[in-house]
């Protein structure tokens, strides 16, 4: 157990938070997450209110029944459509812990907090984490240009990230990008954050929703096989496929941002990451993907990332 100002907010006993993954972070992944001391996030921006209702309701009846209930929470996107249908299950289903992201933390802190709910925003600038926590919210998740999925714009690293941001905001500081280890864990700790959010490794674990074939593949990512696109639209990490060679070939020849989307289309990224279209599918991964090598239990991941943390943690304080 790592006490700190995270595990006291959220109440949980590792400042390991699972990243809210579109097609990947249903309650079955969320709930193992939550049911292993770290906090589980359902990942509602690939769920339509009926669908998000229905997994807040399964996390309520694994997490939340009995003596032994623990924290979890939901992640929601502001970026995508439905957010006041999203806003109000949450609301009304007592889900105590929010992150929102890709958005104004302005629109929905105050209105979240009003209800008791502690308030997560992910940010990717110092800038922005100082507007959150103008806009009331509870802490940030500094997220740094290795992440996967929508990314930001100013390509910050999370080395360079973490530091800035910590020196910059008074509240509890979550870091995210690039971390799948529990060395990394123990440097992004060490550079002042208060917890690491994981996504990548927890994208392939068994209890993710990820289709299997896409599990796969994320086990056999190399170095560089990503890469950061579409800022035109919403700036996103993207596996190097068949997909995202078509886009390097549009900007090649001059297209224009209707092109793009028109490309894009509708529908990719569940096509990719949920049904397992490897090659016409969008693919969302992080740079830390190169590290996870095997299909894993949530159980087994946590432990060996805690684990390898507290061996780093010794062998560092050997060396002093």
């Amino acid at each position: 157990m790592i006490e700190n100002p995270i595990t006291r907010l959220f109440k949980i006993n590792h400042p390991i938070i699972q990243g809210g993954m579109i097609w990947h972070s249903g309650w079955k992944l969320a709930s193992a997450v939550s049911l292993h001391g770290g906090l589980g996030l359902l990942g509602a921006g690939s769920m339509y209110p009926d669908v998000f209702l229905e997994h807040v309701l399964k996390m309520k009846k694994a997490c939340d029944e009995g003596e032994n209930s623990v924290s979890w929470g939901v992640n929601i996107p502001l970026l995508y459509p439905n957010i006041e249908d999203l806003i109000d299950i949450s609301i009304r289903e007592g889900v105590k812990i929010v992150f929102t992201s890709a958005g104004n933390p302005a629109q929905y802190t105050s209105r979240l907090k009003a209800e008791g709910i502690t308030v997560v925003h992910v940010v990717s600038s110092t800038k922005f984490a100082m507007k959150a926590e103008a806009a009331g919210v509870d802490a940030v998740v500094a997220e740094g240009f290795e992440a996967g999925g929508h990314n930001g714009r100013e390509e910050t690293t999370t080395l360079s990230l973490i530091p800035a941001v910590c020196d910059a905001v008074k509240i509890p500081v979550i870091t995210a990008g690039g971390i799948a280890t529990g060395r990394q864990m123990f440097a992004a700790m060490s550079l002042g954050a208060d917890a690491v959010q994981i996504g990548s490794a927890f994208a392939a674990t068994q209890e993710s929703s990820g289709h299997p074939s896409w599990k796969e593949k994320i086990t056999s990512m190399q170095e560089g096989g990503t890469a950061l696109t579409l800022k035109e639209l919403a700036p996103v990490r993207l596996v190097k496929n068949k997909l995202y060679e078509e886009f390097v070939g549009i900007y090649k020849a001059g297209g224009s941002v209707e092109d793009l989307k028109e490309h894009l289309g509708r529908g990719r990224a569940k096509a990719g990451m949920f049904l397992g279209d490897l090659e016409e599918g969008e693919l969302e991964i992080g740079q830390a993907s190169n590290y996870v090598k095997e299909i894993l239990s949530v159980e087994t991941l946590m432990h060996n990332i805690l684990q390898e943390y507290e061996i780093t943690r010794v062998r560092m304080v050997d060396k002093r």
